[in-house]
């Protein structure tokens, strides 16, 4: 038996199969209405052709045309009412579906892939290119399907006249096809060109204006806006060069695609048809009427395809964004027994080749103090991120009360392992809200203990709306304040297990003082994972790893780390000529 080939699915159509069926059915009831919209032309042609016939018009006829003139216009009324109907309901249905399991794929993801995309691209997909599809779903099929049959009836109705007149009504239509052929002939690469120089357009804008504050302290302002402008500059001469050979292709298909046109056309065929003998007056009536309804729906036409396009663009980045892997979850997940935290074999890469982590084995035991120190891109905050599954390990495992973290639901491990890092997120919520993220049904009293506990009840109470201040808006908080709103977050949590991110370490020494003391209640009693950026915090831990190059190469207390001789030594020394050194004046 041959095996059948899988047929490639594009991005488009898998993202609108569920109103497939109603898009179908609304280009169905389009395509009626739009031979109908033809109808009272062709009663405008027969009523001609009755007026101008041998002998006396029938009165008889002329009632029949003018009367299925208005019936075709009732009738292009009520579909075109009723797919539109359909097409827009579909499109709120299918955006409503889109941004849930954009939602719900945004959940699954590992926390570590946010750190590599940014929030604004994010947005983007999740707002701007779902209603991106609103002008395919409500109008591009439609509007295509529009543009089609009404010439085709048109045609179809001059042939049944006569298909030499109609042969010569074609030709305006096959002549602005032509040009608009020729006009995008190399569209994709030319396109690929232009985005690259706009993209350097806005690099150097951002560039200038993000760092105008370092620019201009180091007088360099005009080198600067100079980039700028020379960005600018190159994406000019670089549109004008392609749209400059396009300019007389572009205006002479417009104007044999126009109505005037095609009337002047079919005026012309149709004297020398006159002339020669080959039709009568009723005929060419006929055709210039309808002529117009052969070239004016290509422009619609063409508007339908660059909204398709747009469309198709923003469908693959959807779509990229719903197939990114997420966390597996365990068909039968296991609840862990204990804090107990075991590294075994773990190996870890980003991108598939680099190893970051090697052959780390490490054990956290209930209740004690893990720290990981190393000079910066030694591992240090890979390794503390893996336990809270902001990504999956590539090799060995990781686990958490004798379960492997990927056989524990989500929900529950977030429950067993809680972190606070140095880079802090607060929700567009209330205050009350962001303390409470971790146990949402936590009552008042308890979300102000633990406000209290992280020194920072004080200062909520005297924000404009207390609890209920929303942060970002009349909740501005800084750095510290917002550090110890989340540590109050992970002490509501109350998780046996803690991952921190030494969170002093770029902190003024008055929010030093206060992050310190909130962080007292926090650490006692559970199982900790520091990662440490100054060694002096850390002197009392129970356990500090060295890691140098993605493997802990020492591992001991202080006292005994000191003792070795090695990298630790050699990391102390250089923290405490740091530490020594006098701070330098500025005259």
């Amino acid at each position: 038996m041959k095996m059948q080939k899988a047929v490639k699915v594009s991005p488009t159509s898998r993202l609108i199969a569920p109103v497939r069926g109603r898009l179908r059915l609304a280009c169905a009831i389009h395509a009626v209405g739009s031979a109908a919209g033809v109808a009272p032309f062709i009663a405008v042609a027969e009523l001609g052709r009755a007026l101008l016939a041998d002998g006396e018009g029938s009165p008889l006829a002329a009632w029949w045309a003018a009367g299925l003139a208005a019936a075709a216009l009732a009738v292009r009324l009520v579909c075109l009412m009723a797919s539109s109907g359909l097409t827009h309901l579909a499109d709120l249905d299918l955006q409503l579906d889109l941004r849930r399991r954009i939602a719900a794929r945004l959940s699954k993801v590992p926390l570590g892939w946010f750190d590599t995309h940014a929030a604004g691209a994010v947005k983007k997909i999740l707002q701007d290119d779902v209603a991106v599809l609103h002008h395919m779903v409500g109008h591009a099929y439609t509007n295509m399907i529009g543009a089609v049959v009404t010439p085709l009836v048109s045609l179809g109705y001059l042939i049944w006249i006569d298909w030499r007149l109609a042969a010569a009504a074609t030709g305006p239509l096959m002549l602005g096809v032509c040009l608009y052929a020729f006009q995008f002939r190399g569209y994709g690469a030319k396109m690929d060109a232009y985005n690259a120089a706009l993209g350097d357009v806005n690099t150097a804008a951002v560039e200038f204006v993000q760092g105008i504050a370092v620019i201009k302290t180091f007088g360099q302002a005009h080198r600067a806006y100079g980039r700028f402008l020379n960005s600018a500059g190159a994406f000019v001469e670089h549109f004008w060069n392609w749209v400059r050979g396009l300019l007389a292709v572009s205006a002479a298909s417009e104007i044999a695609l126009s109505p005037l046109f095609s009337v002047l056309i079919a005026m012309s065929a149709g004297l020398v048809f006159v002339v020669a003998g080959w039709a009568g007056p009723a005929e060419i009536l006929a055709v210039i009427v309808l002529a117009p309804a052969l070239t004016a729906p290509f422009l619609t036409l063409a508007f339908a395809q660059n909204e398709m396009m747009l469309a198709k663009d923003a469908a693959m980045r959807i779509a990229g964004l719903l197939d990114t892997p997420g966390l597996s979850d365990s068909a039968h997940p296991d609840t862990p027994a204990g804090s107990r935290v075991v590294f075994e074999q773990v190996g870890f890469s980003y991108d598939g080749e680099t190893e970051v982590l090697k052959d780390i084995d490490l054990v956290l035991e209930p209740g004690t103090v893990t720290a990981l120190v190393g000079v910066s891109g030694s591992g240090k905050s890979t390794l503390a991120r893996l336990l809270p599954r902001f990504q999956d390990v590539d090799a060995g495992r990781i686990t958490v009360g004798g379960m492997p973290i990927d056989a524990i639901a989500q929900r529950t491990l977030y429950r067993h392992v809680s972190f606070v890092f140095q880079h802090v997120q607060l929700l567009r919520i209330s205050i009350a809200e962001n303390i409470a993220l971790g146990r949402p049904c936590a009552s008042e009293e308890e979300i102000e203990a633990a406000a209290r506990a992280a020194q920072i009840h004080e200062r909520i109470l005297a924000l404009p709306h207390g609890y209920q201040s929303i942060a970002g808006e009349d909740a501005r908080l800084s750095g510290g304040e917002a550090q110890r709103v989340s540590i109050a977050r992970a002490i509501l949590a109350d998780a046996p297990i803690l991952v921190l991110d030494e969170a002093t370490a770029f902190a003024d020494p008055d929010s030093e003082a206060a992050i310190q003391q909130a962080l007292a209640p926090l650490m006692a009693g559970r199982t900790l994972l520091v990662i440490a950026h100054r060694l002096n915090t850390v002197t009392g831990a129970d356990q500090i790893c060295v890691m140098e190059e993605g493997r802990i190469v020492e591992r001991g207390r202080h006292q005994s780390l000191l003792a070795q001789g090695g990298l630790y030594g050699r990391l102390w020394a250089a923290s405490e000529a740091v530490q020594a050194a006098p701070e330098e004046t500025v005259p």
